[in-house]
């Protein structure tokens, strides 16, 4: 084709097998984004990008249309079909564009991608997120095609293979830890996508299409049998947990030492509730770690019971079963970062927009924290499933659910004294359960230490000491803190999942309003234990208030004083409730070093994953690399002054090889010489250095090999940097995709194993054949022997 006349692109059926190719690689490569947006909302977002981008960028490679003319249409099309599929609320019609969508789409795609990795999935169609893989979808379409259609050299255009890979990697960093099959769609990615590249770039050869099916094979097989050493149980890395890490709740005291706290300001009006289910209760926080002083709240994903707090979209996925129920709160006098709930939510709008963006949710707690902390008037709405809460006729034998909880330390030994014998004689886990709540709630009695009301002497906390005391003692006294703590690790003890829950629970009294008033004096603990097939159920050990010590015996009163009011470590006197977590950043600092090695094994082990597969397509050219070398070292070190020459002069004719421009076999070396000063020649930059480096390289040859004398190892040591100067004038000469390719090529080896070959079979015809002797003769014999042995 004469110089600067344009190349018509590639149209027919081989224009047709790119687009299918490439287009549906690209639609399969954005599959990580299934669990995160969910299948219906995603599916017409990948798809309307993926036909908008493909069309454009073929209409613009059959019209001819500039690079910067195919970006500005892609643009205009972003935002005159955006509207239908990324913010249909701000379209007329549900597709004619309006100010807002234009303003809509245009901070989607800023935005969109750091809201995907900060919100909780299944995302859906909330706000502008769709963006993310709308853009994706399109942009990729658009490339691929572009480049398959566009660029006229047949390898540069098998580059296009790159996008799909780019497209899954991207998918990937805004996906979620569920993989989707990550085996099957890896392999078909690219035994395709490597197939399509070398039929595009025209080097197909069954032979390499073979070695690749091989290749993906031992990949497979690497990753499967090293999966399970490298990564064993560790959770799937994911960025949206580096990029805003989930909260933590161990930054904050525990709630439920806020109890006492909550009791003292009694008629103190915290929340209004409108739309409370029957029998609901206000949920503020769930505790399942004890640490021998508080029970906190886990919630950092170090166990799979515990969940962790992360942002969430407009709905939040739940497979709880039940009454579904709509609230209306406003927040009064309640303080602190733990936002009340009711059942298990499904979705929690704000008043104020602003304010969403600071919420966290745990959905395996049912929890819920505002990180900007609650003020009062703040309102919102609770959508929620309120699930039915079993006797214990209906749970009957059912075992105990298989839930994994943070380990408990610190534990009294009055625990393990105390549950073995109240439930000596249960069978079944909820009977088990039951005795262990009647024994408290039937056994004990209620106070809550307020002497200036006249209650009974009652010690706040619920840490080990309190707890040992409360059950070692004759007479077991106190409140909602010191009884759901002691049930807590008296269940856990006897092998029941549980955990202690910090609420509120409206009397019968106040829920005959529409809008119910919670105060500070219906907070309540009780303890949830999980049995299989059932959830969490909830138990209450808290005694009734009315159940208290008797008071007009003064030795009764006396006689358990001592031990309450002066248990070991505890202080002689009441402490207020913020003052009882003063050990607890003790035991966050002391784990401190725990975390960051941590950190470093999970940054290990991603590594180790990552350096399997790696291994497997890096390690050919690794290898062909090496035997080069190699070759190269044994021809620079030969102890033949000579052969070291000669070498070098050979070293320049498998460089030549390797970049596709060998010399003829049967040639001199000034003849090949020629041969390869006209190959790099035309080069522009370094040819005609390259060519005459060549041309002397071999005239020095020849009279090395040929001449008089021998030469030094000085001059065989400068002949060979002559010839690495030379090489790369020569690969200087070529693309950089041709000169990597030559640094991994088989040619020269394959050339090398060829020639020792022929070296064999010339050296076996060219070898002399013995002459046979012919038998002596007699007369021979005889005079031989008449002469007698020679010396």
């Amino acid at each position: 084709m004469p110089r600067g006349t344009a190349r018509a692109p590639r149209t027919g059926v081989r224009a047709g097998v790119d687009l299918v190719v490439l287009v549906g690689a690209l639609g399969f490569a954005v599959g990580p984004l299934v669990p995160a947006f969910g299948l219906r909302a995603l599916a017409p977002v990948v798809v309307g990008g993926l036909v908008l981008g493909t069309g454009v960028a073929a209409l613009g490679a059959w019209r001819g249309w500039s690079a910067l003319s195919v970006v500005a249409v892609v643009v205009v099309g972003y935002f005159l079909a955006g509207g239908a599929l990324v913010a249909r609320g701000t379209t007329v019609g549900g597709f004619i564009p309006t100010v807002r969508t234009l303003d809509a789409l245009a901070t989607g795609a800023a935005t969109s991608w750091k809201q995907v990795l900060t919100l909780q999935p299944p995302l859906g169609a909330t706000g502008t997120l769709l963006a993310a893989p709308y853009l994706l979808a399109l942009v990729g379409a658009a490339a691929a095609t572009a480049t398959t259609l566009r660029v006229r050299t047949p390898a540069r255009a098998a580059l296009a293979a790159l996008v799909p890979g780019v497209g899954l990697v991207g998918a990937i960093v805004l996906g979620t830890r569920q993989a989707v099959f990550p085996v099957v769609a890896g392999l078909t990615l690219t035994l395709v996508l490597l197939t399509w590249a070398a039929w595009r770039a025209r080097t197909l050869r069954p032979r390499r299409l073979v070695a690749l099916v091989v290749l993906a094979g031992l990949a497979v097989a690497g990753g499967v049998l090293a999966e399970p050493m490298v990564t064993g149980a560790t959770a799937r890395y994911v960025v949206r947990d580096e990029l805003v890490p989930p909260f933590d709740p161990r930054d904050y005291p525990s709630p439920l030492s806020a109890f006492r706290k909550f009791v003292k300001q009694d008629d103190a009006t915290l929340l209004t509730v409108t739309g409370l289910p029957v029998g609901a209760r206000l949920r503020l926080a769930t505790l399942d770690q004890f640490d021998g002083v508080v029970w906190n709240v886990a919630g950092d994903g170090s166990a799979e019971g515990s969940g962790e707090f992360r942002r969430v979209g407009a709905t939040i996925p739940t497979d709880v079963r039940g009454a579904t129920a709509r609230l209306e709160i406003t927040v009064g006098a309640l303080t602190g970062v733990w936002l009340p709930t009711v059942g298990q939510a499904t979705a929690v709008t704000f008043a104020d927009d602003a304010v969403a963006g600071d919420l966290r949710f745990n959905d395996a707690t049912g929890g819920a924290v505002l990180t900007r902390g609650l003020t009062s008037g703040l309102s919102y709405t609770l959508d929620a499933v309120v699930p039915p809460v079993p006797d214990d006729a209906t749970i009957g034998g059912a075992g105990a659910a298989q839930v994994t909880l943070p380990a408990l330390s610190g534990m009294p030994d009055a625990v393990d004294a105390k549950a073995a014998d109240v439930a000596r004689n249960a069978g079944t886990p909820v009977q088990i359960a039951r005795s262990l709540q009647k024994a408290l709630a039937e056994g004990g009695y209620f106070s809550d230490g307020l002497t200036e009301a006249g209650d009974f002497p009652s010690v706040s906390g619920h840490g080990a000491d309190r707890v040992a005391v409360l059950l070692g003692s004759g007479l077991m006294v106190g409140d909602g803190e010191q009884y759901a703590s002691a049930m807590a690790l008296m269940a856990r003890q006897m092998g029941l999942p549980a955990r202690v829950v910090l609420g509120f629970v409206p009397t019968d009294e106040q829920r005959k309003s529409a809008a119910v008033t919670v105060t500070a004096g219906d907070v309540e603990a009780w303890v949830e234990i999980a049995f299989s097939g059932y959830g969490w159920v909830p138990f209450d050990p808290t005694p009734p208030r009315t159940q208290t010590p008797q008071q007009d015996s003064s030795t009764t009163a006396a006689d358990p004083q001592p031990q309450v009011v002066q248990p070991p470590p505890a202080p002689p006197e009441p402490v207020a409730a913020p003052n009882d977590d003063t050990e607890q950043p003790q035991a966050q600092d002391s784990k401190k070093p725990v975390a960051s090695v941590s950190v470093w094994r999970q940054v290990a082990v991603v590594a180790g994953v990552a350096s399997v597969p790696l291994a497997v397509v890096a390690g050919p050219a690794i290898l062909i690399v090496a035997l080069k070398r190699r070759r190269r070292r044994r021809r620079r070190r030969d102890s033949d002054v000579v052969a070291r020459v000669a070498g070098g002069w050979d070293e320049l004719l498998d460089v030549a090889r390797d970049l596709r421009s060998p010399a003829p076999d049967l040639a001199t070396r000034s003849e090949s010489a020629r041969v390869l000063a006209g190959s790099f020649a035309g080069a522009a930059v370094t040819g005609s250095r390259a060519a005459s480096s060549v041309l002397t390289l071999a005239a020095d040859a020849d009279a090395t090999v040929f001449g008089p004398g021998l030469p030094s190892d000085a001059q065989a040591a400068a002949y060979w940097r002559r010839v690495e100067v030379a090489a790369t004038a020569m690969r200087g000469t070529v693309p950089w995709a041709r000169r990597f390719r030559s640094r991994v090529s088989l040619a020269s080896l394959r050339h090398s194993r060829h020639e020792r070959r022929l070296d064999r079979c010339r050296s076996d015809r060219a070898a002399p054949k013995p002459v046979p002797r012919p038998a002596p003769t007699p007369a021979r014999r005889q005079r031989d022997h008449q002469k007698g042995p020679t010396s």
